[in-house]
């Protein structure tokens, strides 16, 4: 038998393709008006230092398992999936300390006993989880793969503090990614990532680990089970490591910072956004936002901030992507895609 000359050739390169985006938001919104009547605060001031309107907050029944779950759905039927072979989590508000919440996820959508875990990096949780999916796309562990950043945040931050209360929401976002040729629209580019643990205590809960177990005693250690947060710290470093993992990242892709045509940046405050898309030198036109309605999401962020801005049409087909995040740990992490024809978010 002749053997064909393509037979000696290799197979194309594999990669990871988004095919699939979906979000879901509590139903309760809360503006902060409903805030300022507990803190000592003003709408104005809200909304002038940090840039947020209104946020989400979900009820005390609900977890954030069952927002992820709502998203992960409409991802999945948006992708035109019944099935994916591996659930990547990123939360850094679990159900429980133990065990994991992204199998509880797994099962309450019907995948069976498929592999399921969470990633935590904070608010740069969805650009990590999304990387470490697409790699066991790119490994061949797997062809298709649910990502989900879910934040349940408010049951982490406390109602009384002024600095943390009007920042945080809840929600959760979710893609769906699957094997394709690494030159096909929608394919996940280069990450470029790192961190910084000396800065460990910039964003932090103190209680609640091994390092310092959960007390029932009254009040510091109350509140100490919330989250803590250096405000000056996380925007000097959240400017510099955003905008350096995007510059490393759109050079590992081959991309000019001028190429970039959509910047998505983690939504942690309006002027953090805007400092970024200023030291790269992209227009604000350019950089949807939608943290006056949401607030800041943590690892949901992401995901939904894409799929409000492909909702509202303004991520189209063939735009140059660049995702940036930046959060706890300190964690950063950036990288590209090539917006896919077809795609429809479902929220």
């Amino acid at each position: 038998m002749k053997t064909s000359p393509y037979a000696l050739l290799p197979p194309p390169p594999r990669a990871a393709r988004l095919i699939g985006l979906g979000s879901w938001l509590p139903p309760r919104r809360v503006p902060n008006a409903e805030l300022c009547e507990r803190l000592d605060t003003s709408d104005e001031w809200i909304r002038t230092r940090i840039g947020i309107a209104t946020r989400y907050i979900a009820d005390s029944a609900t977890a954030t398992s069952d927002l992820a779950v709502e998203a992960g759905i409409r991802a999945m039927k948006s992708a035109g999936v019944e099935h994916v072979d591996a659930v990547v989590l990123a939360t850094a508000t679990p159900d429980h300390p133990v065990p994991g919440t992204a199998p509880t996820v797994a099962h309450r959508l019907g995948l069976g006993q498929v592999p399921a875990f969470d990633v935590g990096a904070g608010c740069s949780g969805f650009v990590y989880a999304v990387t470490v999916a697409a790699a066991l796309v790119q490994a061949g562990t797997v062809r298709t793969v649910l990502v989900v950043g879910s934040e349940k945040m408010s049951a982490i931050v406390d109602p009384a503090d002024r600095a943390t209360a009007p920042i945080f929401g809840d929600g959760a976002g979710a893609v769906v990614l699957q094997a394709a040729r690494a030159d096909a629209p929608g394919i996940l580019g280069p990450v470029a990532w790192g961190s910084a643990g000396e800065q460990a205590d910039a964003i932090h809960i103190p209680n609640g680990g091994s390092r310092r177990p959960s007390s029932t005693s009254t009040g510091e250690c109350t509140r100490d089970r919330y989250v803590h947060m250096q405000g000056n710290v996380v925007l000097r470093h959240a400017v510099r490591h955003m905008t350096q993992a995007a510059r490393d990242a759109a050079s590992a892709a081959g991309w000019a910072l001028t190429d970039i045509d959509r910047l998505i940046v983690h939504q942690a405050n309006a002027r953090i956004s805007a400092g970024v898309a200023d030291a790269l030198g992209i227009p604000a036109e350019r950089v949807p936002s939608n943290i006056a309605e949401v607030g800041n999401t943590s690892a949901a962020s992401i995901p939904l901030l894409l799929a409000s801005a492909a909702a509202e049409g303004r991520l189209t087909a063939g735009h140059r992507v660049m995702l940036a995040a930046f959060g706890a740990g300190l964690t950063w992490a950036a990288t590209t895609l090539v917006w896919p024809p077809g795609l429809r978010p479902l929220s």
